[in-house]
């Protein structure tokens, strides 16, 4: 793999000011003016619209601001205690597959949520990643919501660390109702931020190094 920047933000990043340095950096990869990069960060308490987002999914519009974005996906909340991870690729480095890209980023939050002894899984039909709570009950504990321009990837992921959950109520999170939202601390698991950081870049090097050495190592296709 080529290097990565990551970047850590301390303080809380407007909204705004996260999608204009996105947008930045996109274009500044693309030109090859600068590496690709991992932004780890919190948010004011906000609510973000993804392009199939539908009006009747945001049940209390005066709750938080509300940000409409090019990401896909339906609304979702961001605020302090969840870490969000925008992730800047050069997909053309890393296969130029989209789905296989989305595929590697749940992997990535599963193996960063092992790192707790934790188990997050796939759903079929439902973006993110899932945890069952007995009796049927499922949760998610963390969403996906990318953006591709000129092959660069933008926006990425967010993971409930220790969130406000009651928030979660002016939206319905992700368009689906019938199951809820969870977070590590309200599954029991005390996880610092800086600990949830070190397993976050620890589980990315293994997901995506991987990757890379794998299309490395497949045949080249015949002339």
């Amino acid at each position: 793999m080529g290097e990565i920047e990551w970047r850590v933000s301390d303080a809380l990043v407007p909204y705004e000011e996260a999608e204009a340095a996105m947008l930045a950096r996109v274009e500044a990869i693309r030109l090859g003016s600068a590496p690709e990069l991992v932004w780890l960060l919190e948010h004011p308490p906000l609510y973000t619209a993804g392009t199939s987002a539908r009006d009747n999914e945001l049940i209390a519009p005066a709750l938080l601001p509300v940000y409409r974005t090019g990401r896909g996906g339906r609304f979702t909340y961001h605020g302090p205690g969840q870490r969000v991870a925008y992730v800047m690729l050069d997909l053309r480095s890393h296969g130029s597959d989209v789905r296989a890209y989305v595929r590697d980023l749940e992997e990535w939050l599963i193996r960063t949520l092992a790192r707790f002894n934790f188990r997050g899984a796939r759903r079929e039909g439902r973006v993110g990643i899932w945890i069952e709570e007995g009796g049927g009950r499922e949760s998610k504990i963390a969403a996906i919501g990318v953006r591709i321009r000129h092959w660069v990837s933008f926006h990425g992921v967010s993971l409930n660390v220790d969130p406000d959950l009651s928030h979660y109520r002016g939206i319905i999170p992700c368009g689906v109702e019938e199951h809820g939202v969870t977070s590590l601390a309200a599954q029991g698991i005390v996880a610092p931020m800086p600990e949830v950081d070190a397993a976050l870049r620890a589980a990315f090097f293994e997901v995506f190094a991987h990757r890379s050495a794998e299309r490395k190592a497949a045949p080249a296709p015949a002339n």
